[in-house]
């Protein structure tokens, strides 16, 4: 699904690479999180991916073909939810397909209105996002995501502003959506627990710049449940993880 060969990125002010000569495959269907220290490159390899920034060198593919000419090819979802204030719900769901084109406002509507009945906003399409709570907003976001029709999904750290217990169902909610819908998703995360009770794998930034990720299967299958975060082999998982960033952060 998706492939870093040999990729290499620095900022234009800086004289060193962020990431340099970085290889990695996320396979179709995998549900991916990477983890690392704040300000290790995390999100500039989403950057790459969605060509807000191009790579020095090295290529990017997604289905085996460079992303440079490949247009729809993954929905992001960054840590706030960017709905905007003046739409109502629906019309924030409407927009990937007026931007994609190809659609009346009728089947735009309709597309609209069956994603929120699947992420149980059925009754909010009419309301604006400052009436919803935030865990709504995200979900509302989350459709949005999805519409964009993409097979691809790269989540940046969605949860991150949600109280404590918000976040603990919506990443349930989360896992009940991507068994659903089968996407892939690549899952920025600062939270350890969070990414092994979503991921199938995980990989790990160990170094800056980024030259590699460590790459670390969940011994747990799906569906799952937070009772599995308590069996020992999970629970040493989460402590080689945190002694690992514990490790890099050094």
């Amino acid at each position: 699904m998706l492939t870093f060969d040999n990729v290499r990125f620095q900022y234009a002010v800086e004289d060193f690479s962020i990431i340099d000569h970085l290889s990695f495959e996320v396979q179709d269907g995998e549900f991916v999180s990477i983890i690392g220290a704040s300000g290790c490159g995390k999100s500039t390899i989403f950057r790459l991916v969605n060509k807000l920034f191009t790579p020095a060198s090295g290529v990017i593919r997604v289905d085996g073909e460079s992303i440079e000419t490949k247009k729809n090819y993954c929905g992001y979802m960054p840590q706030q939810d960017l709905l905007f204030p003046w739409r109502t719900v629906r019309e924030n769901l409407m927009l990937p397909m007026e931007i994609q084109g190809g659609y009346s406002k009728e089947q735009m509507q309709k597309k609209a209105d069956d994603a929120l009945r699947s992420v149980g906003l059925a009754d909010w399409g009419d309301k604006t996002p400052k009436e919803l709570s935030g865990g709504m907003r995200q979900r509302a976001a989350f459709a949005r995501t999805v519409l964009t029709g993409s097979d691809l999904l790269l989540l940046d750290e969605p949860f991150s502003a949600l109280d404590y217990l918000t976040r603990l169902s919506m990443r349930e909610w989360l896992l009940e959506q991507w068994e659903k819908e089968k996407k892939t998703v690549l899952f920025i995360t600062h939270d350890v627990e969070e990414a092994v009770f979503l991921s199938s794998r995980i990989l790990v930034v160990e170094q800056s710049p980024i030259t590699h990720l460590r790459s670390i299967e969940v011994p747990a299958g799906y569906p799952r449940s937070r009772e599995e975060l308590r069996r020992p082999e999970i629970l040493s998982l989460k402590e080689e993880l945190i002694g690992m960033l514990k490790k890099e952060k050094a």
